[in-house]
């Protein structure tokens, strides 16, 4: 059973209903994934990987300046060209390769058509993008939601952080056990994972600060189990069988 259903509080659906609409309040629709083209969210969603998107920014604009934010000159790119233009989202050597794998593969796999891709399943286009290094599951969550409008959500460390502090997941959840229980609670709707996800993120970096919370100034304040201790769960009641490390690969 649910933590918070154990508490005698609202349901977890009526309650992730009530912290999205709180937070659309308070900071309004976000405009998430900020990119021209379904390209450049792809390459964003790698590159920011390990690092802060301003430094993903810088390398989508060195990868613009060169001609790389299109498919034919992507894929007619030098592996060390591409990674002099992504040097400032650090790991460059792996993130290069795993652009320049991607560009490869797609080429091979789906005549390098996007729509090829996000014309599948998303749980078989999911299943073909985790197969290759550097994607893992929030990487390959954040491609099919924001560039193939697939409904996935995309369950970060800063979902993760906010979920568990409120004690709807448990504090050591990991992506998988958490994306599991947005989907199990939340309608199966693209557009409002997509707003949804941009807005915990907004809250996590404002406000829930791993150590450093400030949540006497966070909107979802008044949606706390309680606000006089640390929310997390003990270790010894977490479901071992949900603990499934999907660490990305860099």
């Amino acid at each position: 059973m649910n933590l918070v259903a154990q508490q005698g509080v609202a349901a977890p659906g009526e309650t992730l209903s009530q912290f999205y609409l709180t937070l659309l309040e308070s900071f309004g629709p976000q405009g998430w994934w900020p990119a021209r083209t379904r390209l450049e969210i792809i390459l964003g969603a790698i590159l920011t990987q390990n690092t802060a998107w301003r430094n993903a920014t810088l390398a989508l604009r060195n990868l613009r300046r060169g001609g790389l934010l299109v498919w034919p000159g992507l894929r007619r790119a030098p592996l060390k060209e591409l990674e002099r233009c992504v040097r400032p989202a650090g790991f460059y050597r792996q993130k290069a390769r795993t652009i320049h794998d991607l560009a490869d593969w797609l080429e091979r796999a789906h005549s390098g058509s996007l729509n090829s891709l996000f014309s599948l399943h998303p749980t078989q286009s999911r299943r073909q993008l985790l197969s290759l290094k550097g994607i893992g599951p929030e990487t390959a969550d954040a491609i099919l939601l924001y560039a193939g409008r697939h409904p996935l959500f995309v369950s970060d460390a800063y979902t993760r952080r906010i979920l568990s502090r409120h004690q709807l997941i448990p504090a050591r959840a990991d992506y998988g056990f958490a994306q599991r229980f947005l989907h199990q609670h939340l309608l199966f709707d693209q557009a409002m994972f997509n707003e949804f996800h941009a807005l915990l993120v907004e809250t996590a970096k404002r406000y829930c600060r791993g150590p450093a919370a400030r949540c006497e100034e966070c909107p979802l304040r008044k949606f706390l189990p309680a606000q006089d201790q640390a929310l997390s769960v003990p270790a010894s009641m977490l479901p071992g069988r949900e603990l499934a490390h999907a660490n990305e690969s860099a």
